[in-house]
């Protein structure tokens, strides 16, 4: 029997949300579309209320988040503008100006619980996990405590992150607006023991300590010249909190990720006239973000590739640099890489100090091997990726410490996950259940053919953010180097979104299959055929769907027994079926996707009755 491809159910939740690129991407699933469409219609505190709900740090991410949203962006692969390398929406730098345009949005954050509902919350670690599980835990009446071992909340956030890229005063609104909301707040104290923490009877315990622990470089020298090498996450550290203040002229960074780009640059201000990085990869397999290193580069800082520390040079206990073997890629028939040497003489670089920025690593000292919690032989703990649980059915995990490092989008989806789950394990429901995200579908019609939304594709190349003139940047190492957009740049960046969120709607008894909405679509997403199995049936569209991870839409009961093929990968939402269709059979519907957190809407059906 011929395999036959099913019509689509719009109605499933995460059908919309998937054909949304970017909000589906974001691991906190941020309705992208939507914060942007208020941005460019002046509504910044709106905006930036639709991003604190999902991600709860609009400022801090719209200036430091990996962006895992802009690589999925429609843009950058249905433009044929930008040449040989389309570019993606501003996606982070808009979010950064609904926070610096939005005035005071205090009166419409929740309040702190007038009555709390007598469980007590544990969170280990005032990083950005832990914040996200008080946000979401404490408007509901839980009594949460957070244990910290700085002076300061924040985590890696404060810590690991310089203030030329982040000024203080963000972390401190953004932070203290979930403080606010009578979180208990235990700075300076680190916990040294799970076990004795369980003793003082909480209902639940979050464990988000972060990746404290900085992978060292065992290779001859180090112990000799210990004074001048450093760890990267700690150095960071010290200068975050002042005791670090300045550095030799002449630094070496090793390491490829977004940690060496840190240190370089900071390096770079705190009196580094010759700063270069040195990493033993191919500067494409580096795993720093490609605008970090563009940062660094334009600082004037070299990145050296293919480059294998072997030593650490000295003289007598003082650092003089650091000799490297050269080495090239040769990959297998697999595409397996290996790191071979060149036979080209090994090489020496003069230094006066190293930062060592090669990777970060867990570090779990304080919590018992005999209480129940299990660990894998990484020595993780054995977790259930969805509900972040521990063996332990009380204690929950989250951002660095729970899967290994990240960042801090992942860290606030976790922390939203775990605030779910812990809510559920207090009213006694089963942990494993999740919520579906709730969608509804609005029609974007206003007349015969008009729009709410705006429909129009602009051409424009992604607009570059202003900097800060190089020479004042480098002289003052908390001197903001981005200056973000204004108003008028973000307007004409927010054109080029193309409202993934507004899609176009089929209704098949309307069809007449005058076929009117396949002449004018531009991109050839919309086919009429006959049905068959699906990867026979994309090879057949007038433009072939070759993208099996984003679905076709299928449109069933057509009087000729046909069906309507939809390419949802390369569609450009601009409306223009619905536009010419002659019977109404497409329309462009907004769909709103928003994902339940924790509260009633995650609760089993009782519960939300009574509540």
């Amino acid at each position: 029997m011929e395999k036959r491809l099913k019509p689509t159910d719009i109605g499933a939740p995460g059908y919309f949300h998937k054909v949304v690129d970017c909000q589906w991407a974001c691991p906190a699933h941020t309705p992208v579309p939507e914060y942007i469409r208020l941005i460019a219609q002046g509504r910044h505190a709106d905006a930036y209320m639709v991003n604190w709900k999902s991600n709860v740090f609009p400022g801090i991410l719209g200036r430091t988040c990996d962006r895992p949203c802009e690589p999925a962006c429609r843009r950058g692969r249905v433009e044929e503008n930008q040449g040989e390398k389309p570019e993606p929406v501003a996606i982070c730098r808009l979010k950064r100006v609904a926070a610096d345009y939005k005035g005071d949005i205090r009166e419409r954050l929740p309040k702190a619980a007038t009555a709390k509902n007598g469980k007590r919350v544990a969170c280990i670690g005032g990083g950005p996990a832990s914040l996200t599980v008080a946000r979401d835990l404490a408007p509901l009446g839980y009594a949460v405590t957070v244990f910290e071992a700085d002076s300061r909340a924040g985590g890696m956030i404060r810590t690991q992150i310089p203030r030329f890229r982040l000024p203080e005063s963000v972390i401190d609104e953004e932070v203290g607006y979930i403080l606010d909301l009578d979180v208990d707040f235990r700075p300076n104290h680190r916990v040294e023991s799970l076990k004795e923490l369980l003793g003082h009877g909480y209902d639940a315990v979050f464990v988000g300590s972060g990746a404290p622990r900085g992978r060292d470089l065992a290779i001859p020298g180090r112990e000799e010249a210990s004074k001048a090498i450093h760890v990267g996450i700690e150095w960071l550290a010290s200068v975050s909190f002042g005791h670090v203040t300045k550095v030799g002229k002449r630094v070496i960074v090793l390491g490829g990720g977004n940690t060496a780009m840190d240190c370089c640059r900071s390096a770079r201000r705190l009196g580094g006239e010759d700063v270069k990085v040195i990493v033993r990869s191919g500067y494409e397999e580096m795993k720093a973000s490609p605008w970090e290193k563009e940062d660094a580069v334009h600082e004037g800082i070299p990145i050296i590739n293919y480059r294998v520390p072997k030593a650490f040079t000295h003289e007598g206990g003082r650092l003089t640099g650091m000799s490297f073997e050269v080495v090239k890629a040769v990959y297998d028939e697999s595409g397996r890489r290996s790191l071979v040497p060149t036979g080209e003489p090994d090489e020496h670089y003069p230094c006066d100090e190293v930062l060592v920025a090669v990777g970060q690593e867990n570090a779990f000292p304080w919590i018992e091997r005999d209480i129940g919690l299990e660990f894998d032989k990484w020595g993780m703990p054995v977790l259930d990726e969805s509900t972040l649980q521990s063996t332990l059915p009380g204690v929950f995990f989250g951002g660095d410490a729970a899967l290994g490092p990240k960042n801090i989008i992942w860290a606030v989806a976790h922390g939203h996950e775990a605030a779910i789950s812990i809510d559920r394990h207090c009213r006694g429901e089963e942990v494993a259940v999740r919520p579906p995200p709730h969608m509804n579908l609005v029609s974007q019609k206003m007349g015969i053919h008009e729009w709410i939304y705006d429909n129009q594709v602009v051409p424009d190349a992604r607009h570059r953010v202003p900097l800060k003139e190089l020479t004042i940047a480098l002289k003052d190492i908390r001197q903001e180097v981005e200056l973000g957009f204004d108003p008028e740049l973000a307007w004409k960046e927010a054109q080029r979104c193309l409202n993934c969120d507004v899609q176009t709607v089929f209704t098949a008894k309307l069809c007449i299959e005058c076929d009117a909405c396949v002449d004018i679509c531009p991109m050839d997403c919309i086919t009429f055929t006959e049905d068959g199995e699906e990867a026979e049936v994309r090879a057949r569209l007038s433009a072939p769907a070759r993208n099996p991870s984003q679905d076709l839409y299928v449109g069933a009961g057509l009087k000729t027994g046909r069906i309507m093929a939809k390419d949802e990968d390369v569609c450009l939402h601009c409306g223009m079926c619905a536009e010419r269709c002659p019977t109404g059979a497409w329309d462009m519907q907004k769909s709103f996707i928003e994902m339940t957190h924790a509260g009633p809407g995650c609760r089993d059906a009782a519960a939300r009755k009574a509540a």
